[in-house]
């Protein structure tokens, strides 16, 4: 922690005698300031650098691994240009899709790492997050699927408060992520689902929230073919509210909405708008710096797969509307693998 140091020494006082002198500096230090007090811009933006060095070795090496793969895969044609030309099963159907389609579940595993800014007047603090995902589905009869996920989050957590000044950094797992979702194809442009998430506890509060819980949920999809086949509209919202757990914790009770838009571009690429439930209306217990209960960000993400089942995007996220603070600034680099 770094506080307000103060300088004592012995001294003669005419009346009283010995004394402690004490000299407590006016101004403390802050981190990337002058001795003056003043903010060195460069200690910033070396901070945004290293972040922003994190992200791209990740992003990079991950890209180098898939286009390895990809090279090694001669059999490897384009999944759009096959799916054309064949019958529209749903299991063809799935095999087209990107992963950011709630109605057509897939097998598969995913890394992403997250970069995010939560925004606070009181500190400033970096969230970075190594997410292990694995989604499975199983199929049954007449259209009907269950999806089912499974992830865990590996976090370092780095705060500087200003009042009083100090520093922390804590590292850990987070709140790990358990999901089912009950999804229906209606016909080939048509699909709906209803599940739930359970978020269990952190096993350090220092890490996650201190709360178990619960979301319920559904999404509709609806398939837009004359945009290609992999462009699609998916409504979804679920709400989070919080049980059990730490009494003192803030209380959790919010909508979160993702419509996610996916909009199939020439070759491999994909660019989709709202691909995470970023969207929040809280209801809940207020935050620091809340003036309101809405979080509106812009959030996209653009991606291309390497190859048919082999695939890496980049999302980014900025607030527009910030009354409930969630982040000042997300990236989250994402490479999935199905199988």
């Amino acid at each position: 922690m770094i506080s307000y140091q103060k300088t004592c020494k012995l001294g003669n006082h005419r009346r009283s005698g010995l004394v402690m002198l004490c000299k407590i500096p006016e101004k403390p230090f802050r981190i990337g300031a002058s001795p003056n007090g003043k903010v060195r811009v460069s200690g910033y933006i070396k901070y945004a650098l290293r972040r922003a060095t994190i992200v791209l070795i990740g992003f990079s090496a991950a890209s180098a691994f898939a286009l390895r793969v990809a090279m090694a895969d001669p059999n490897s044609g384009d999944a759009k240009q096959e799916f054309a030309g064949s019958e529209n099963t749903p299991d063809e159907s799935d095999s087209t899709n990107n992963g950011g389609d709630i109605t057509r579940p897939q097998n598969s595993f995913e890394t992403r790492l997250n970069d995010q800014t939560p925004a606070s007047p009181i500190s400033q603090t970096n969230r970075d997050t190594l997410i292990l995902r694995l989604n499975s589905k199983v199929t049954f009869d007449d259209g009907w699927k269950l999806a089912i996920l499974a992830q865990v989050p590996v976090e370092t957590v780095s705060t500087v408060t200003f009042d009083p000044l100090g520093s922390d950094q804590v590292f850990g797992i987070g709140n790990a992520v358990f999901q089912s979702i009950l999804v229906h194809a209606i016909d080939e442009r048509w699909a709906f689902g209803v599940g739930a998430r359970l978020v269990a506890r952190s096993v350090s509060d220092d890490i996650g929230n201190g709360k178990w819980q619960i979301m319920p949920g559904f999404g509709v999809r609806y398939s837009i073919l004359e945009w290609g086949t992999d462009s699609y509209f998916v409504p979804a919202v679920r709400y989070a509210m919080s049980f059990a757990g730490d009494p003192s914790a803030r209380r959790i009770s919010e909508p979160q909405i993702a419509p996610t838009l996916n909009i199939d571009l020439p070759g491999r690429w994909f660019l989709t708008l709202y691909p995470s439930y970023d969207i929040r209306i809280n209801f809940g217990a207020p935050k620091a710096g809340q003036t309101g209960r809405l979080f509106l960000p812009f959030d996209s993400l653009a991606g291309v797969k390497l190859t048919d089942n082999l695939e890496i995007s980049l999302e980014v996220g900025v607030p527009i509307i910030n009354e409930y603070p969630v982040y000042n600034f997300k990236t989250e680099a994402r490479v999935r693998m199905s199988f």
